[in-house]
């Protein structure tokens, strides 16, 4: 019985008068007793504990999603350079294989240039304009993939940073919410220290009035549930 109407005086601290309970009550004796004050503590005890918990929980959650972005885009910007430096590497080897191939054709032209000057001089000028050519091509490719690859490491960058203030957000409203939690749970348990001398209990069960401040939740019956959820 005093249970019962400990969890009707937090309801009524909580939640407001109703309508029908505007007359002033005296105070019930019971409510003094050494048992009710005993449960009224270990129910709030048990809210601040539920309150850490999530407190916890969230910031351990936050801390995970911080080091999975941050290691994703470490991983995407070594990957991204590791592909930039194969596509020089390869622009290189082209550009020297072309200039391997255009050396050897001179050197060709210039072995059989004794009878067949004509024909080795123009051998060597289409060789050097080919080997142009190729360099000139290789560069142009050399130079295209850069500039893919520089704008693949743009959008992946872009993307992080978009996707690392996404989070950022997050966090700051976990934050929020902590601080908010606390606000209210630290002003919940005021109210209740403060109703174990000086609040009228309710006379009945009833549940107020919708727009009643209710935000900071009641006790519950089953005795394991915290505050506020």
């Amino acid at each position: 019985m005093a249970d019962n109407r400990m969890r009707g005086r937090v309801k009524g601290l909580i939640n407001g008068p109703s309508p029908d309970a505007m007359v002033p009550e005296q105070p019930h004796p019971n409510m003094l007793d050494p048992d009710a004050q005993r449960q009224a503590l270990q129910v709030l005890v048990l809210a601040q504990r539920t309150a850490d918990d999530h407190v916890a929980s969230a910031q351990h959650h936050a801390g995970s999603i911080r080091a999975d972005a941050q290691a994703a885009a470490e991983q995407i910007a070594r990957d991204a350079k590791v592909h930039a430096d194969g596509v020089r590497q390869d622009a290189a080897k082209a550009i020297a294989d072309a200039r391997g191939k255009a050396e050897q054709i001179v050197r060709d032209a210039q072995a059989h240039a004794g009878g067949l000057r004509r024909d080795a001089d123009k051998a060597l000028s289409d060789a050097r304009a080919g080997a142009a050519e190729i360099i000139k091509d290789a560069q142009a490719n050399a130079a295209g993939l850069d500039r893919e690859a520089q704008q693949r490491y743009d959008e992946v960058v872009g993307t992080l940073e978009r996707k690392r203030g996404a989070l950022q957000d997050q966090i700051d409203s976990l934050e929020q919410f902590d601080r908010d939690y606390r606000s209210r749970l630290r002003s919940f348990m005021q109210s209740q220290l403060r109703a174990l001398g000086t609040a009228e209990p309710m006379l009945n069960g009833d549940i107020p009035p919708m727009g009643a401040p209710a935000q900071l939740g009641a006790p519950v019956a089953n005795g394991g549930q915290p505050l506020g959820e």
